[in-house]
């Protein structure tokens, strides 16, 4: 759909993923690294990254950005925080922690920012053409990008109109009327705000896919499926990196064991999978050889506050394992 048309959902519809940029890309390109041995998960990211060589984040880990226990606050509204998109990650180095590093598990879309500089500091290429080069290129994908073209703009379907969202949250939360807000239909662009001003290419935010090309990406997690991996490697997604926390998180995803968690009853708690702010979400039941992806556009044609689909994405989870039948046990 894209208000004031109907235009129905189809298998090739691409979908702004929203957060599963966050475990397809960055998390697959850092287990990559870190499997080539590059990259060292137990290693501060102040050895990677010189702007963390401070008082307080020298002792963030690899491993704590991608389980969510840097200490990193989970959001900030960069785009307000500086006007220079080169500053973002020393913008970033400089945010008070929430807690110690390690202490809590708090989603932080500020920590993936963080990984996807680590990534291109690594190769010294810019995050779109390291996952050109490392993943679509390799996995052949013609619908799965960062930036539609306007080519692509008319399979892409829509968004939020305008960012209201997260201008209430800033006009709210950091007293800011004065930003130049994206008016009408955001459509064929990253929703993201951060994503947005970072020129659509960021960490956490910012990647476009179809549903066949998002399991082709969500089966790289999976060992004897994984084109890309070893399936040494792949067991990290399902071993629980956060135990006795808050929260069950592996690298880069949150597994099903988590109280609450979208997963729903269905899945066995060894599963692991992610959701995406526009509607988006991805588990896989790895034991199995199963991934579950439900993509919608659910903040488009939507007044405030968007409605909570996490029910609907737990139902979702329950029909397809009724209708796929029952399996091992994993």
């Amino acid at each position: 759909m894209r208000e004031p048309e109907h235009i129905p959902a189809r298998r090739d519809t691409i979908y702004d993923l929203a957060s599963l940029t966050k475990p397809l890309i960055t998390g697959l390109l850092t287990a990559r690294f870190v499997e080539s041995g590059e990259l060292t998960i137990e290693a501060p990211i102040s050895s990677y990254l010189s702007e963390f060589d401070r008082q307080g984040k020298s002792p963030i880990t690899v491993r704590q950005l991608l389980t969510h226990t840097s200490g990193l606050p989970a959001w900030r509204p960069l785009y307000l925080l500086t006007s220079d998109r080169d500053k973002v990650l020393a913008t970033i180095a400089t945010e008070p922690l929430q807690n110690k590093p390690g202490e809590r598990v708090v989603y932080s879309d500020l920590g993936f920012i963080v990984l996807g500089f680590l990534l291109q500091r690594l190769s010294g290429l810019t995050l779109k053409d390291l996952a050109q080069d490392q993943i679509f290129t390799l996995l052949q994908l013609g619908q799965t990008f960062f930036n539609p073209s306007q080519a692509a703009r008319t399979g892409v379907a829509a968004c939020e109109n305008g960012n209201a969202y997260e201008r209430d949250m800033c006009e709210r939360d950091f007293s800011s009327n004065t930003y130049n807000w994206r008016e009408g239909i955001v459509w064929g662009e990253v929703h993201d705000g951060n994503a947005y001003f970072l020129g659509g290419v960021a960490g956490h935010a910012g990647l476009f896919s179809s549903a066949e090309e998002t399991l082709k990406l969500a089966n790289q997690f999976i060992a004897g499926q994984s084109q890309l991996l070893k399936p040494a490697t792949c067991e990290l997604f399902r071993r629980n990196m956060t135990e006795g926390l808050n929260e069950a998180r592996s690298f880069a995803w949150q597994l099903a064991v988590t109280k609450e968690s979208t997963a729903g009853s269905s899945l066995p708690a060894a599963a692991f999978g992610h959701t995406g702010f526009t509607g988006t979400s991805c588990w896989i039941d790895a034991a199995a050889q199963r991934v579950f992806i439900l993509l919608t556009n659910r903040t488009h044609a939507r007044t405030l506050p968007f409605t909570n689909i996490n029910s609907v994405r737990r139902q979702f989870h329950t029909l397809a394992v009724k209708a796929l039948g029952k399996t091992a046990v994993s």
